[in-house]
């Protein structure tokens, strides 16, 4: 890995977990903690991360967490639009699990008015949004606390859904490679996402097209974890191929001027 492809997954992994130790990241991208070291002042001097004794974390992470606002943000009018597509798939009743991310949360803004719904979680956000509206059901999982995400994450988390069914899961991601699959910036996700697909009937994939294509540090497995994924127009036709090829289906979420007109 060159070094300006080794901050830029170091900075991924900060967005995601907020903070990391010199000795984690060395051992995770099987360089010194000299060089480790190298990359945080770069990225300090960037003005990306604030550096501390043995480790660094994202710079503003606190005010984040205090005002409950999510890192990702980028392309939220494409979330949108799969979220409203989401609607289509899901019926009062319905037992869900919600990832944690911000294409998740557009779905839970969205489902406040259908009734009976279960909501499994393990995004605080997510939580306390559906948490007050009396016609859902909420449950939450345990786990580490990961600020930038407001999610529970790590082994903990993984366990509670362990002898669970659940009907759907709407999963989320940072990035869809045609080679290593399904990927995230983080480690710790990963037996979490994991045991979210065994618990589920069936996996929605909801993510936005521009993560298609690209990928993320840890790989959770080939794109045959997944039922369906949900995206948006922007999708090339190259991956709508690979989509085919891999038996998965292929939902594209429309704007509503374009479906009106047909």
């Amino acid at each position: 890995m060159l070094p300006t492809q080794r901050k830029e997954k170091i900075l991924d992994l900060l967005k995601e977990d907020g903070s990391a130790k010199v000795i984690d990241l060395a051992r995770i991208f099987k360089v010194t903690e000299v060089t480790i070291r190298q990359d945080l002042e770069k990225l300090e001097r960037d003005g990306l991360i604030v550096r501390e004794h043995g480790g660094a974390h994202l710079k503003n992470v606190e005010d984040q967490v205090r005002n409950f606002s999510l890192v990702h943000q980028e392309n939220l009018k494409q979330k949108e639009m799969i979220a409203q597509k989401c609607l289509d798939f899901i019926e009062p009743g319905d037992v869900i699990i919600l990832d944690s991310g911000s294409t998740t949360t557009e779905i839970a803004k969205k489902i406040m008015h259908i009734h009976g719904l279960t909501v499994i979680t393990n995004a605080l956000n997510i939580a306390l949004m559906l948490g007050a509206n009396p016609k859902t059901e909420v449950i939450m999982t345990g786990g580490e606390f990961k600020a930038p995400t407001l999610s529970l994450t790590g082994q903990k988390a993984a366990d509670f859904f362990k002898g669970l069914n659940v009907h759907k899961l709407f999963l989320a991601t940072a990035g869809i490679s045609l080679k290593s699959g399904l990927t995230y910036p983080s480690i710790s996700d990963l037996v979490v996402k994991k045991a979210m697909i065994d618990a589920a009937d069936i996996t929605y994939l909801v993510a936005d097209s521009t993560k298609i294509g690209k990928s993320a540090f840890a790989s959770l497995g080939a794109l045959s974890l997944i039922d369906y994924i949900i995206t948006d127009e922007g999708v090339e036709q190259k991956h709508k191929q690979v989509f085919k090829d891999n038996e998965i289906e292929l939902i594209i979420a429309e704007k509503e001027n374009k479906k009106h007109k047909q």
